[in-house]
């Protein structure tokens, strides 16, 4: 399947992503970083739909990559919290990107929010709580 214009293999990566992926990134007009992955039939339900948990990986993932690399040089951080509220279905064939907002950045945590969407459908919102070691 086709990889949209200007996504690049995700820049790092783990044995889960490897096995769930590939996962892909870009840079959005405010060059903050998008994440995403085209859903396969090895990511779905028995109803033949996104599994919660790729939906969940993709938030954690998107969330706690785009606050590690907002910072010059990247700061690892550790997710504390996620929370997955889901809006919608994605099918095999559905391109999902996960887009963040950082909402602050302290000395030992920080706090973002992101939306999962194919296209300008929202299938999913999420927020998270890192800590920075």
């Amino acid at each position: 399947m086709s990889v949209p214009e200007g996504f690049q293999p995700l820049l790092r990566s783990s044995p889960l992503l490897d096995l769930l992926g590939p996962f892909y990134s870009r840079r959005d007009e405010q060059q903050r970083l998008v994440v995403a992955v085209r859903v396969e039939g090895k990511h779905c339900n028995h109803g033949g739909t996104a599994h919660g948990g790729l939906l969940g990986t993709l938030a954690d993932v998107g969330l706690g990559y785009a606050m590690a690399f907002s910072r010059e040089p990247p700061q690892p951080m550790v997710t504390v919290g996620l929370r997955l509220d889901f809006c919608a279905a994605a099918r095999v064939g559905d391109w999902l990107e996960v887009h963040t907002e950082i909402d602050k950045v302290g000395q030992r945590m920080a706090f973002a929010s992101a939306r999962i969407r194919v296209g300008e459908r929202l299938v999913a919102s999420a927020s998270g709580v890192f800590h920075l070691p």
